[in-house]
């Protein structure tokens, strides 16, 4: 009875360290294929290029806490996962430093980054409108915190409209109302049609706020 008690109990003890035997070969097997995937980051990567020139998406770097704003530091880097690259003689390398300003990102001047556009405000408005926005640093522009952040730009968007066509009509043909009909503002350009541009009153002070960009299109776009 013993051993029989003793064959049962051995029974799930074996099937049990099979179970565990099985896991623990199987784990590395699992991680051996998550290592495998290629980041899409990697695409952007030069392959065994300068790592100093490597773009900021394939590496990582440390922040420089004594860094002053403005000024050039150094910071220490490292690439990321799958990315190969090499320093100045030729050998590769993991860890290396950088030039940078130090600066966040949203500090940056507005040439060293993409925003998104609207075109659901008004650009001549007074005060002139606002809009959220959500940018992006360029590609090759090294610069602390996120790369992509939100911002509040100034309504910058155009129809097409020219102010020189603009201008030259007020001041030919205002008196019919064509400056107004060609910005769009059609009550106004009848306005002026049926009184004679005001009995020239009018047509006078449509070229001076026409000229001096007060005037604009109808659709709060910016002139060409």
């Amino acid at each position: 009875a013993g051993s029989l008690m003793t064959t049962k109990l051995s029974q799930p003890q074996s099937t049990l360290a099979k179970s565990l035997t099985s896991t623990s070969t199987n784990a590395p097997y699992f991680k051996v294929l998550e290592s495998t995937e290629i980041p899409p980051y990697v695409t952007n990567c030069p392959s065994n290029g300068l790592c100093s020139r490597l773009p900021p998406d394939c590496m990582t770097c440390n922040t420089n806490y004594s860094c002053i704003y403005g000024k050039t530091a150094t910071f220490d880097c490292k690439v990321k996962p799958h990315v190969h690259c090499v320093d100045e003689n030729n050998h590769e390398q993991e860890n290396f430093t950088i030039n940078m300003t130090c600066q966040f990102c949203w500090q940056l001047a507005t040439s060293d980054y993409v925003c998104t556009n609207s075109t659901n405000c008004m650009t001549v408005s007074c005060p002139r409108q606002r809009y959220n926005a959500t940018c992006t640093v360029r590609d090759h522009i090294h610069c602390l915190g996120n790369r992509v952040f939100p911002k509040m730009l100034y309504c910058n968007w155009t129809g097409g409209y020219k102010w020189s066509t603009a201008l030259a009509l007020s001041i030919t043909l205002g008196g019919f109302g064509a400056d107004r009909f060609y910005l769009g503002q059609w009550r106004e350009g009848l306005g002026k049609l049926f009184s004679f541009g005001g009995l020239g009153i009018w047509t006078l002070i449509d070229v001076l706020l026409i000229g001096v960009g007060y005037v604009g299109p109808a659709d709060g776009s910016l002139y060409i």
